[in-house]
């Protein structure tokens, strides 16, 4: 069993790998001009803790303000820190997800041979539903109850 999740493993990194090296050739190819390398720090909002296992997800974004096919995804260590280095110069769209805090995703000019973006994540808000009953719609619900009950 051993040996065959050391397979599994090393078949993974192999594609997680190979799936880099296609999104960096990508990268590669729009622009061959000056790169960057990007540091992240990803920390809560309402007290600066860092973030770990947050999705930093990387988009580039063409001339036109649209998002380009493909994308790149990074994981915050227990720091809150991931970082990448060779991204073009130009739009990058930046998205972090992670579990109990709501998505956060802004647009970023890189233009620096070395940048730091701090991204702080906010806890959900509330939620309202149109099927929960308000105010006058409560009202009128016990209003038709006693009719229901004499039929």
């Amino acid at each position: 069993m051993d040996d065959m999740k050391k397979r599994v493993w090393v078949l993974s990194a192999a594609v997680i790998l190979l799936g880099f090296g296609m999104i960096g050739l990508a990268w590669a190819q729009d622009d061959d001009g000056p790169m960057s390398d990007l540091r992240f720090v990803v920390v809560r909002d309402y007290n600066g803790k860092p973030v770990r296992n947050a999705a930093v997800v990387l988009h580039p974004v063409n001339k036109n303000g649209k998002q380009s096919r493909g994308g790149l995804e990074l994981k915050t260590n227990g720091e809150g820190r991931t970082n990448i280095d060779g991204i073009p110069y130009g739009p990058l769209r930046v998205q972090v997800l992670a579990p109990g805090y709501q998505t956060f995703g802004e647009d970023y000019q890189i233009n620096k041979a070395e940048m730091e973006i701090t991204v702080k994540l906010k806890r959900p808000g509330g939620q309202y539903s149109v099927y929960e009953n308000h105010g006058d719609a409560k009202k009128a619900d016990e209003k038709k109850a006693p009719e229901q009950k004499r039929q």
